[in-house]
């Protein structure tokens, strides 16, 4: 793998990555990737990473040269699509506004007509919406917004979902994934947000259970602590001298590129049992472990094992989250046993039954005959 930088109009130093791979080290090859919110962040990484692993990956959002979004930022989804044709993928980008569903529904029918299969939707729709950064109490929180909030970060998931899910269905095959924050029920500053977060992982739930049946798989993934490009911004750094802030704060030497997200995602969509974790709440660092990968400067940044350094959070701050941490956990506990309760009442389906008869001597050549036949609709019916 090879780093080099790249220098912005701006002045922003970005670190590119090539992997010069063979056609067997890449296990998305043919495969069609839908990422919602493929502009910054953990959405750019992922799309970079999935084009990375061999897939035609479509990056959509609403930025486009000479048409930004409201969130004010440099970043678009043609920037994206270069980064990843420039190190030999496929990407497409296509303006879309994950709120609209005459564009959702449009993109996907493109998708269709262009390559008759969708193989991975990645929802990474408004992650860092500017509305959401308000830290405060629940009673102090300024709802204005709220509404346009989760119709943006919420709302827009599901719509692209919706029209995603349908090709999937009909292949019997695929991955929806749902970028959220944090592996636990805790996350975001204030009510608003916190609904969002929590809302994408049942989300990902919910959808799990519906799609079982057609062999399509659904998770959440949570990202560590990520350099997003916002991120780097706030902290005053950039990707090429990002470790200056671990001077004052020493847990950000544990943070991971957007790439490090991605790669987990394109390691969940190269796994043929991914049906098995379907419904759960996975995270960067864990799949990490599991599949080995590594961020492109060869760290395994691991934020699950981090001690974290709380000396850096105001006291108030860190005595909400031991105490929001434990009423989650009686809270986990208690639900737990009312689900395994629940589940308990729930009949059984029988597995279906044949009754075996011996055929007769004059009725065995006929059934030879045609018992070719009658296996293949016996097992099509089971």
């Amino acid at each position: 793998m090879t780093i080099y930088k790249q220098v912005t109009k701006s002045g922003q130093v970005r670190l590119q990555t090539s992997r010069a791979m063979s056609k067997s080290a890449q296990p998305l090859e043919g495969h069609v990737a839908v990422v919602a919110g493929a502009t910054r962040g953990a959405g750019r990484g992922i799309a970079r990473a999935l084009g990375e692993a061999g897939a035609t990956v479509y990056c959509t959002g609403r930025s486009v040269r000479g048409s930004l979004s409201a969130y004010g930022r440099p970043e678009t989804i043609d920037e994206t699509a270069e980064m990843i044709n420039g190190t030999g993928g496929v990407a497409i980008p296509v303006r879309v506004d994950h709120t609209v569903e005459s564009e959702v529904e449009a993109l996907f029918a493109r998708v269709d007509r262009d390559h008759g299969r969708l193989d991975v939707l990645v929802n990474s729709i408004a992650g860092e919406d500017p509305m959401m950064r308000q830290w405060g109490s629940f009673w102090k929180t300024d709802l204005r917004n709220a509404d346009a909030i989760f119709r943006q970060s919420l709302v827009s998931h599901i719509i692209t979902a919706k029209h995603a899910a349908r090709l999937m269905i009909r292949a019997h095959r695929g991955l929806i994934v749902e970028v959220t924050e944090n592996e636990i029920l805790g996350a975001g500053g204030n009510p608003v947000s916190q609904v969002v977060k929590l809302g994408l992982k049942g989300l990902a739930l919910n959808m799990a259970t519906e799609l079982k049946p057609y062999g399509v798989a659904a998770v959440a993934i949570t990202p560590g602590f990520l350099r997003s490009e916002s991120m780097l911004q706030q902290k005053g750094v950039s990707e090429a001298n990002w470790r200056d802030y671990g001077k004052k704060d020493p847990n950000f030497l544990e943070s991971e590129s957007p790439l490090f997200v991605g790669r987990a995602v394109a390691a969940l969509a190269s796994d043929r049992d991914v049906l098995t974790r379907s419904g759960q709440l996975l995270s960067s660092w864990g799949l990490s472990r599991e599949y080995k990968f590594t961020d492109y400067d060869g760290r395994r940044p691991d934020w699950g094992a981090l001690r974290i350094d709380f000396s850096v959070v105001p006291t108030p701050l860190a005595d909400m989250f031991r105490t929001g941490t434990e009423l989650q956990l009686q809270w986990l506990n208690t639900v737990a046993q009312h689900t395994r309760d629940f589940l308990a009442k729930i009949p059984k389906t029988p597995a279906p039954t044949r009754k075996a008869t011996a055929p007769s001597s004059k009725a065995s050549s006929r059934g030879r005959a045609s018992g070719s036949k009658t296996q293949k609709v016996s097992r099509r019916a089971v």
